[in-house]
C-alpha cells in the first residue's frame, strides 16, 4: 500500500478472521435427525409388531391352543367337549369350563378364533375331534391308553403310540342294558335298526350320565342290542389307600401308649434279631415283605372289602340305579321311541308294539385295559362281576321283570332304595357256587309323559339328590302303581317258604299272590283285561315266552317260583338248601 508519511509504497502481510453463528441450523438438523431416528424406530416396532400379530394369530396362537387341547385331554380323556361343538372349544366357553384349557392371557376375540381356510386352524379343528373320537370310541376304558400316549414323556418327547397298556384294577358298578325283543325288530325294521338303536342310545347315555355321581355315569360298550354302563368307584389302591387314610384319622390317638410300647418291644425284637441273623436270612426277610406287600392287593382283599362302608356309597349306588330308572321312564316318554311304537313294520301290522329295556347290575372290582393288538384294541373291563350283570340282565325274561340286582348292588343302597328293591329268589349262577339273594324293582308301563320335566330341571333334580326322592319322585310312584301291601306281605310270605322247603305252602301262597297282582293289574287299566282273564284261566306261561306277555299278566316272578316247583314235582328234594342254581344264562 502507500504510505504518506513515508512517501513510499510499502508491502506487509495482515489477516482477516471472520466468525458465523451456525448454532441454530446445527440445532434444528440435530432435531430433525432426532425426530428421523424415533420415526424408523416406530415403524420398525409397527412393523415387528404387525408380524409378531400375524404370526402369533396364525402360528403360535393355534400351535399353543393345539397342545393345550393335547394336555386337556391327556390330563382327563373323560372331559366332555363343549356346549357348541369344535368352535366352542375354541372360545372363552371352554375356559369356563375347565380353566386348564386356556390361560386367563389368550384373550383374543371370536373374529381372531373363528375358523377360516388357515391350516392351523384346521389342524385345531382335526385333533379336537380326534380326541372326542377316542374319548367316544373307547369311553372310560380306555381313558388310560388315550391319557398315557397323548402325555408328554420324559425329556418332553412322546414315544411311539402303544394302545396296549398295563389293565388296572378298578372298584364300579356294572349295567347290562338290552333291548328287549331285538331280533323280531331287527328283521321287521332291517336297515332302519340302527335308527332304533341310536334313538334309545341318546334316552339311555344322557339319563346314566346325567345321574351318575360326579359325571360317573359312562357307556363302556355299545353292543347293538345291548349297552354296558359303567359307574367307576375309583382304582382299586386308591379306594383301598383312602378308606385306611380315613380309619386312621377316625380312631387317630386311641390306645397310643399302647401303640408306643408295641413299637418299642417290635424295635428291639428286630434288633436282637438281626444280630442273630445271617445275610441269607435277612434276604428272605426282605423278600418276605415283599411279596406281603405285593399281596397286599390281592383277589381275596379286594373282593372282601366292604363297598358300602366307603363314604357316599350309599348317595352313588342310589343315583347309579335312578339312572336306569329315570332311563325307563324316558323310553316311554321320549316323542321319538313313542312314534317307533306305532311303527307297522314292528307290530307286523297287526297293532302296535312297546319298545322296552331289560336292566341287570351288579357291583365289584374289574380290571379295566385294553384287549387286542396293535392292529385292533378293544378297551373293555373284564371281571366276574361283568358277566354277574349280564347273567342279571338275561334271567329277566325268565323272571318276567325289567329290572334284576344283585345282593352285591342291593347293600350299598341306601335304605329308602333297599325298601323298594323286592327280594324275589337266592340263586346260584353258571360258575360260581357262591349263593346271593336277587332283587327287582317293581316296574309296570306307564304314561309318563304326563311327568316330563325339562333338561334344565332334570338336572337340578340330579344335583339336589336326596333319599327322600324315592318316595316322592312321579317316575319312582307311578312305576310302583300296581304294587300293594297285600300283595307283598303274601308273596314275601310265599317266598320265605319255598326257600324253607315248604313247597306246596309256598306254591299256595304264591298264587295267591299272583291272583292279587292280576286283580290290581285290573283295576289299573293294564293291558287287555279279556286277554288276561283267559291266561289266567290256562296254565301258567312257559318259561320260553317272551317276557313282555309274561308282564302283561299277573307277577312274573310268582309265575317263575310255581313253575320251578311244579318242575320238580311240588316237593323240595331231599339235598335242598335254601337255594337253587340260575343255570340258564
Amino acid at each position: 500500500y502507500y504510505s504518506v508519511q513515508d512517501r513510499k509504497i510499502v508491502s506487509e502481510y495482515f489477516s482477516v478472521r471472520v466468525r458465523f453463528n451456525e448454532s441454530i441450523s446445527v440445532k434444528r438438523t440435530n432435531i430433525l435427525i432426532f425426530i428421523m431416528q424415533l420415526a424408523m424406530t416406530i415403524l420398525v416396532l409397527l412393523g415387528l409388531s404387525v408380524l409378531r400379530y400375524d404370526a402369533g394369530r396364525l402360528v403360535l396362537g393355534p400351535l399353543r391352543r393345539m397342545l393345550k387341547i393335547v394336555a386337556f385331554y391327556a390330563n382327563n380323556p373323560l372331559s366332555p367337549p363343549p356346549q357348541g361343538g369344535v368352535e366352542m372349544s375354541l372360545r372363552g366357553s371352554f375356559q369356563r369350563q375347565n380353566e386348564a384349557y386356556y390361560d386367563s392371557d389368550d384373550e383374543t376375540s371370536d373374529k381372531q378364533l373363528s375358523l377360516g381356510t388357515f391350516e392351523t386352524e384346521q389342524l385345531i379343528n382335526a385333533v379336537t375331534k380326534i380326541t372326542d373320537l377316542l374319548r367316544k370310541c373307547w369311553g372310560v376304558a380306555g381313558a388310560g391308553i388315550i391319557s398315557s400316549n397323548l402325555a408328554r414323556q420324559e425329556g418332553g418327547l412322546t414315544s411311539y403310540f402303544n394302545p396296549t397298556v398295563p389293565g388296572k384294577a378298578v372298584y364300579a358298578l356294572f349295567a347290562f342294558v338290552v333291548i328287549d325283543k331285538f331280533q323280531s325288530h331287527l328283521h321287521a325294521l332291517k336297515g332302519d335298526i340302527m335308527i332304533l338303536i341310536n334313538d334309545i342310545a341318546h334316552v339311555l347315555h344322557e339319563e346314566v350320565y346325567r345321574w351318575g355321581y360326579e359325571d360317573s355315569g359312562q357307556c363302556n360298550k355299545n353292543l347293538g342290542n345291548a349297552f354296558l354302563m359303567v359307574y367307576k368307584i375309583g382304582d382299586v389302591s386308591e379306594v383301598v389307600e383312602k378308606r385306611e387314610k380315613a380309619e386312621a384319622v377316625i380312631f387317630k390317638g386311641r390306645n397310643t401308649a399302647k401303640s408306643r410300647m408295641r413299637k418299642t418291644r417290635r424295635t428291639v425284637s428286630n434288633q436282637l434279631r438281626s444280630h442273630s441273623m445271617g445275610g441269607s436270612q435277612r434276604g428272605s426277610i426282605d423278600t418276605h415283605r415283599g411279596n406281603a406287600e405285593a399281596g397286599r392287593f390281592s383277589r381275596s382283599h379286594v373282593d372282601n372289602l366292604d363297598l358300602s362302608s366307603l363314604p357316599g356309597m350309599r348317595a352313588f349306588a342310589d343315583k347309579a340305579l335312578l339312572g336306569l330308572f329315570k332311563t325307563f321312564a324316558g323310553i316311554h316318554r321320549d316323542k321319538t321311541i313313542m312314534n317307533w311304537n306305532n311303527d307297522l313294520r314292528l307290530g307286523c301290522g297287526v297293532g302296535a308294539v312297546s319298545i322296552n329295556l331289560l336292566f341287570g347290575m351288579d357291583a365289584g372290582w374289574a380290571v379295566e385295559g385294553a384287549v387286542g393288538s396293535s392292529y385292533k384294541i378293544d378297551a373293555t373291563y373284564l371281571s366276574p362281576h361283568v358277566n354277574m350283570a349280564s347273567r342279571m340282565m338275561s334271567a329277566t325274561k325268565q323272571y318276567g321283570v325289567y329290572f334284576l340286582f344283585s345282593q352285591a348292588v342291593q347293600k350299598l343302597l341306601s335304605e329308602n332304595a333297599q325298601e323298594k328293591l323286592r327280594h324275589i329268589d337266592t340263586v346260584t349262577v353258571k360258575g360260581s357256587s357262591v349263593q346271593q339273594k336277587i332283587f327287582t324293582y317293581d316296574a309296570k308301563v306307564k304314561e309318563f309323559f304326563l311327568y316330563g320335566r325339562p333338561d334344565s330341571q332334570a338336572d337340578l333334580d340330579s344335583d339336589m339328590y336326596s333319599p327322600a326322592i324315592w318316595n316322592a319322585d312321579q317316575d319312582l310312584v307311578a312305576m310302583r302303581s300296581h304294587i300293594c301291601d297285600e300283595f307283598l306281605n303274601m308273596f314275601n310270605r310265599g317266598r320265605d317258604e319255598y326257600l324253607a322247603g315248604n313247597w306246596p305252602e309256598a306254591m299256595r301262597l304264591l298264587k295267591a299272590a299272583d291272583k292279587i297282582m292280576f286283580e290290581r293289574e285290573v283295576e289299573e287299566g293294564y293291558g287287555d283285561s279279556s286277554l288276561k282273564h283267559m291266561n289266567l284261566n290256562n296254565n301258567l306261561m312257559d318259561d320260553h315266552e317272551e317276557s313282555e306277555e309274561r308282564l302283561a299278566m299277573g307277577d312274573g316272578p310268582c309265575q317263575r317260583l310255581i313253575t320251578c316247583m311244579e318242575e320238580m314235582g311240588g316237593v323240595a328234594p331231599g339235598n335242598w338248601r335254601g337255594y337253587r342254581p340260575l343255570t340258564s344264562k
